[in-house]
Protein backbone atom coordinates (compact mmCIF):
# COMPACT_ATOMS: atom_id res chain seq x y z
CA UNK A 1 0.00 0.00 0.00
CA UNK A 2 1.24 3.47 -0.82
CA UNK A 3 0.28 6.23 1.61
CA UNK A 4 0.96 9.82 2.51
CA UNK A 5 -0.29 12.12 5.29
CA UNK A 6 -1.43 15.66 5.98
CA UNK A 7 -2.90 17.76 8.74
CA UNK A 8 -6.67 17.68 9.07
CA UNK A 9 -7.05 21.34 8.05
CA UNK A 10 -5.24 20.64 4.74
CA UNK A 11 -7.55 17.73 3.82
CA UNK A 12 -10.29 18.54 1.30
CA UNK A 13 -12.81 15.79 0.54
CA UNK A 14 -15.05 16.39 -2.47
CA UNK A 15 -17.74 13.86 -1.58
CA UNK A 16 -17.70 13.84 2.21
CA UNK A 17 -21.37 12.74 2.28
CA UNK A 18 -20.18 9.24 1.28
CA UNK A 19 -17.30 9.21 3.80
CA UNK A 20 -17.82 6.82 6.72
CA UNK A 21 -15.51 6.41 9.72
CA UNK A 22 -14.98 3.05 11.40
CA UNK A 23 -13.39 2.46 14.81
CA UNK A 24 -11.13 -0.49 13.92
CA UNK A 25 -9.39 -0.76 17.29
CA UNK A 26 -9.21 1.44 20.34
CA UNK A 27 -7.55 4.67 19.22
CA UNK A 28 -7.55 3.87 15.47
CA UNK A 29 -10.22 4.96 12.98
CA UNK A 30 -10.48 4.28 9.25
CA UNK A 31 -12.32 6.50 6.79
CA UNK A 32 -13.79 4.64 3.84
CA UNK A 33 -16.19 5.18 0.96
CA UNK A 34 -19.70 4.31 2.08
CA UNK A 35 -20.57 3.29 -1.50
CA UNK A 36 -17.71 1.04 -2.63
CA UNK A 37 -15.92 0.30 0.67
CA UNK A 38 -12.48 1.57 -0.44
CA UNK A 39 -10.15 2.57 2.41
CA UNK A 40 -9.37 6.27 2.04
CA UNK A 41 -7.87 7.51 5.33
CA UNK A 42 -6.89 6.47 8.81
CA UNK A 43 -6.00 8.31 11.96
CA UNK A 44 -4.87 7.50 15.46
CA UNK A 45 -6.11 9.30 18.56
CA UNK A 46 -2.64 10.19 19.83
CA UNK A 47 -2.14 12.37 16.69
CA UNK A 48 -5.57 14.03 16.29
CA UNK A 49 -4.46 16.59 13.69
CA UNK A 50 -2.68 13.99 11.50
CA UNK A 51 -4.59 12.09 8.78
CA UNK A 52 -2.94 9.31 6.78
CA UNK A 53 -4.18 9.00 3.19
CA UNK A 54 -4.20 6.02 0.83
CA UNK A 55 -2.17 7.46 -2.07
CA UNK A 56 -4.27 5.69 -4.70
CA UNK A 57 -7.22 7.91 -3.78
CA UNK A 58 -5.47 11.11 -4.88
CA UNK A 59 -5.98 12.72 -8.26
CA UNK A 60 -2.80 12.98 -10.35
CA UNK A 61 -0.45 14.65 -10.52
CA UNK A 62 0.14 13.87 -6.85
CA UNK A 63 3.74 15.02 -6.61
CA UNK A 64 4.41 12.05 -4.32
CA UNK A 65 7.65 10.06 -4.36
CA UNK A 66 8.42 6.77 -2.65
CA UNK A 67 10.92 7.22 0.18
CA UNK A 68 10.79 3.76 1.75
CA UNK A 69 9.42 0.29 1.04
CA UNK A 70 8.45 -2.35 3.60
CA UNK A 71 8.65 -6.14 3.27
CA UNK A 72 10.74 -5.98 0.09
CA UNK A 73 11.97 -9.54 0.70
CA UNK A 74 8.39 -10.56 -0.09
CA UNK A 75 7.78 -8.22 -3.05
CA UNK A 76 5.78 -9.35 -6.07
CA UNK A 77 7.41 -9.72 -9.48
CA UNK A 78 5.56 -6.56 -10.63
CA UNK A 79 7.34 -4.34 -8.07
CA UNK A 80 10.26 -2.37 -9.51
CA UNK A 81 12.88 -1.81 -6.84
CA UNK A 82 14.48 1.63 -6.87
CA UNK A 83 18.07 2.08 -5.64
CA UNK A 84 17.28 5.46 -4.02
CA UNK A 85 14.47 4.02 -1.86
CA UNK A 86 15.15 2.87 1.71
CA UNK A 87 14.15 -0.80 1.92
CA UNK A 88 13.00 -2.70 4.99
CA UNK A 89 13.27 -6.40 4.06
CA UNK A 90 10.89 -7.79 6.70
CA UNK A 91 8.96 -6.87 9.78
CA UNK A 92 11.50 -4.56 11.42
CA UNK A 93 10.28 -1.55 13.32
CA UNK A 94 13.14 0.57 12.00
CA UNK A 95 15.26 0.58 8.83
CA UNK A 96 18.32 -1.67 8.65
CA UNK A 97 21.13 -0.13 10.67
CA UNK A 98 18.66 2.36 12.23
Amino acid sequence: MAATATSEDELDVDADHTLTWYLAAPGTRYGFCGRCGATLFWRVDDRPDHVSIAAGTLDPPTGLHTDSALFVAEHGDYHAREPAVTEWPGDQTSPPGG
